[in-house]
C-alpha cells in the first residue's frame, strides 16, 4: 500500500470516528491518543519517511503535514462542539423561577465604623490625622507627658513592658510628643490607634482598646475653644438632644483638666466618654515650645466606650470575639 493510500485510510478512519464522536472525557482522550498521540496513527505514518525515496520525500512530507493539521483541527472543533452542547444543556436545565442563592455580604466592624465617624467629624473642623508607634520608649509614653517614675501609671500592673525602656503604649498621647518634637506650631491633629493596658478583662475593660488623641497648639487657644470643639463632636456623634457636662479632673499632661460625660437615660446616670484639658506648660518645655507664646489643648477618648454607648452594647468583649451573630447586626 502506497503512502497516499495509507494517508487516505487514516483520514477515512478519523472521519468515521468523528461521526460517532464521544461526549465522555475519557473516551475523547482515548480518541486523541489513537490518532494524535506519540504512537498514534498519524505519528506512525511519519515514522515511515525514512523508507521513502529521497526525491519523493518532499511531497510525502507535505501530504503528512496536511493530514496532521486536518486531524488536529477537526478534533479540536469536535471537542469545542461537545463543550458548547454540555454548557447549553446545563443552561437549559436551570429553573430561573427558583429563588437565587443568598450570598452573605460582609460588613464593617463596629469599632471601625465608630473610628471612621470620629475621624470624619474632626476632619470637618480642620484636624489632620497622624499615626505613631505602638511600641515606644518610656520617655515618650510617660516622662515627656509629665508622668514621672513615681506615678502609679508607671507600675507594672498597668503597663506591658516589652523590654527595658520599651513599652506597649498605654495611650495615643505618646504621638503628640513625637509631633511636637518634629513640627513647629501651629499644629492641629487627631491620633487614632490601638493602646494596651495590663488590666483584668471584664465586661467593661480589656487589655487592648482603641483611642483617639487630639492636639491643637496655636497662639490664642483657650479652654472655651476646647469646650466648643468637643461639644460639637459629641452632638454630631450622639445627636443634638444629648446632655453633656464638663467636670474637673486631673491628668499630668494637661492643666486645667476635665472629663466629659453624657447622660445615659437607660442607666439613668452620667457616663464618661473622654478626658481633656489645656496642655501643661511642662510638656511644652519638654518639646522646646515657648509656653508664653504657644497654648494648646488636648483630649483623648476610648472608641470602645463610645461605640458601646452609641450602639447600646453592654459588654466590651463582644468586639473581640468575632461572633458572627454580633457582627451581623452592623
Amino acid at each position: 500500500m502506497s503512502l497516499k493510500d495509507k494517508i487516505g485510510a487514516v483520514r477515512n478512519d478519523f472521519r468515521a470516528a468523528l461521526d460517532k464522536f464521544p461526549t465522555d472525557s475519557i473516551k475523547i482522550d482515548e480518541l486523541r491518543v489513537r490518532f494524535l498521540g506519540r504512537k498514534g496513527e498519524v505519528a506512525q505514518l511519519f515514522s515511515t519517511m525514512g523508507s521513502i525515496l529521497a526525491e519523493e520525500r518532499a511531497e510525502a512530507g507535505k501530504l503528512l503535514n496536511e493530514l496532521k493539521v486536518e486531524v488536529q483541527s477537526l478534533f479540536e472543533s469536535a471537542v469545542e462542539s461537545v463543550s458548547k452542547n454540555q454548557r447549553k444543556k446545563e443552561t437549559d436545565s436551570a429553573d430561573y423561577t427558583l429563588p437565587g442563592i443568598d450570598t452573605p455580604i460582609g460588613s464593617i466592624h463596629p469599632i471601625e465604623q465608630t473610628l471612621t465617624e470620629v475621624k470624619e467629624i474632626f476632619k470637618s473642623i480642620g484636624f489632620s490625622i497622624a499615626y505613631g508607634p505602638e511600641i515606644d520608649d518610656e520617655y515618650h509614653n510617660f516622662e515627656a507627658l509629665n508622668i514621672q517614675k513615681h506615678h502609679p501609671a508607671r507600675d507594672m500592673q498597668d503597663t506591658f513592658f516589652v523590654e527595658d525602656n520599651a513599652v506597649l503604649r498605654t495611650h495615643t498621647s505618646n504621638v503628640q510628643i513625637h509631633l511636637m518634637e518634629n513640627e513647629e506650631p501651629p499644629i492641629r491633629y487627631i491620633v487614632p490607634g490601638r493602646v494596651y493596658r495590663n488590666e483584668a478583662i471584664s465586661y467593661k475593660s480589656f487589655c487592648l482598646f482603641h483611642q483617639v488623641e487630639g492636639l491643637f497648639v496655636d497662639k490664642n487657644v483657650s479652654f472655651a475653644e476646647l469646650k466648643g470643639s468637643l461639644d460639637y463632636f459629641v452632638r454630631r456623634m450622639f445627636g443634638d438632644d444629648v446632655k453633656i457636662r464638663f467636670r474637673p479632673s486631673y491628668f499630668p499632661f494637661t492643666e486645667p483638666s476635665a472629663e466629659v460625660d453624657i447622660w445615659n437615660s437607660e442607666r439613668n446616670q452620667w457616663m464618661e466618654i473622654l478626658g481633656c484639658g489645656m496642655v501643661n506648660p511642662k510638656v511644652f518645655e519638654t518639646v522646646g515650645y515657648d509656653s508664653s507664646i504657644w497654648h494648646g489643648y488636648a483630649f483623648g477618648m476610648g472608641i470602645e466606650r463610645i461605640a458601646m454607648l452609641k450602639y447600646k452594647i453592654q459588654d466590651i468583649r463582644h468586639f473581640y470575639r468575632n461572633d458572627i451573630r454580633f457582627l451581623e447586626q452592623f
